[in-house]
């Protein structure tokens, strides 16, 4: 493999690491313009971060080795999967394990452990936040992987490499389905990273919280991974979207270090026109009522189903 390919897959790891925290601070600093708040700056996450890995983790008595370990395997599933997302360039060396399935269940295994570290402890609120996860994640699943078999179909692969090739040279977005994905997975992205209208990220009120009832019970270098996990989540959904939906910019198999500088560019400018789209909707939205979280999850699943149906019978 040439070595400006494991440049290209290095840098992308990196800058997936890098990003994940500034984009989730140029996010609350919009959304804190947007109501008349000051902001904490662009970098906020970063401190937090740092704060939290020069404390001690403090671990409950009940609590097992399942509960230590169940950070790292949700930080280390979150790399993973920005490894193999072609952001950067098409043709990586992970690029053959870049399956839409095989990233769906691999965000669905930082799941698995999220949940059962949280029923570990065996406190009230952490089990109570487990159940809801579980309840919107059954709900959520089927809508995203709707919104994926749509490009798919399209692209004739599930392969991200292939879809994002494909996307840039085919106008996926003139065909009706797509529209429908699109619609899909946004929501999908709003309920898989507990965003506002299903929750919000800044409250920890037990009557509502969904994830944060979850890391209540986390400290220390444990506590940060769980933030920069979540901070990752964020960028790798906002990732899939850009493959997905646009794909352009994105460096092909050229091996070329000017194009990956290109690429790097046209990924952080993406990022930056993403950031205020997100903080108006949650701005202008309100928080749901819990009850009424899975109707929204069910909405996302009926657009992607409608997409497909689409599909099938006008073959667009």
């Amino acid at each position: 493999m040439n070595g400006v390919a494991w440049l290209g897959q290095f840098l992308q790891i990196l800058l997936a690491l890098g990003l994940a925290p500034l984009f989730m601070g140029w996010l609350q600093t919009l959304r804190a313009i947007l109501q008349n708040r000051r902001p904490a700056g662009l970098l906020q996450p970063y401190r937090d971060i740092g704060r939290l890995f020069h404390k001690e983790s403090i671990v409950p008595e009940s609590a097992s080795w399942l509960f230590r370990f169940s950070p790292y395997v949700r930080f280390g599933s979150k790399v993973m999967a920005a490894a193999m997302i072609p952001t950067l360039m098409m043709g990586l060396p992970l690029a053959n394990a870049a399956d839409v399935i095989a990233l769906v269940g691999l965000l669905a295994l930082a799941r698995v452990f999220q949940v059962l570290a949280a029923m570990d402890t065996g406190t009230a609120f952490a089990q109570l936040g487990a159940r809801r996860e579980v309840l919107v994640s059954a709900l959520a699943e089927p809508a995203l992987l709707s919104a994926l078999f749509i490009v798919s179909l399209l692209a004739r692969s599930t392969s991200l490499n292939e879809i994002a090739l494909r996307a840039q040279t085919q106008i996926f977005s003139i065909h009706p389905s797509m529209v429908f994905a699109g619609v899909a997975f946004f929501m999908v992205l709003l309920v898989e990273n507990a965003r506002i209208p299903v929750d919000n990220p800044a409250t920890h009120l037990e009557l509502t919280m969904i994830h944060e009832a979850m890391t209540l019970e986390y400290s220390g270098r444990h506590l940060a991974l769980l933030q920069w996990a979540t901070q990752l989540k964020l960028y790798l959904f906002f990732t899939i979207g850009i493959v997905l939906f646009f794909p352009w910019g994105i460096s092909p198999p050229t091996l070329q270090v000017g194009s990956l500088l290109l690429a790097c560019l046209a990924l952080v400018g993406k990022l930056a026109i993403a950031a205020p789209i997100l903080a108006v909707v949650e701005t202008l939205l309100a928080k749901r009522r819990l009850f009424r979280v899975p109707e929204f999850a069910v909405s996302a699943f009926l657009f992607g189903v409608i997409g497909l149906l689409s599909h099938f019978m006008l073959g667009a």
